[in-house]
């Protein structure tokens, strides 16, 4: 017994903005079949003392220290500007 029928795979195509054939039409078809019969043999697994978790393999993020440190020399900067004017980078106007 088919869980998604041939009408539903087309159905979806469209919404999708895809073009498919007849012939994968029928392909799709037993494809997310076997998709949809894979997924609930997942809902068979015991999972009553497992606890949720975003991501299957233990991860953190790796992040360097946050020190504050001297920047830049403000003439350094001020050589790569277009153009700037008492110590500050000047851009056009945006406000009417």
């Amino acid at each position: 017994m088919s869980r998604i029928s041939e009408d539903q795979v087309k159905h979806v195509a469209h919404l999708a903005r895809l073009a498919i054939s007849e012939d994968e039409a029928i392909m799709f078809t037993s494809q997310l079949d076997a998709i949809i019969s894979f997924a609930e043999k997942l809902n068979e697994l015991d999972t009553e003392n497992v606890q949720p978790t975003s991501h299957v393999l233990h991860m953190k993020n790796v992040m360097r220290e946050d020190v504050a440190k001297e920047g830049l020399p403000v003439d350094e900067v001020l050589k790569n500007a277009p153009d700037h004017k008492n110590g500050q980078i000047r851009v056009p106007s945006i406000i009417e």
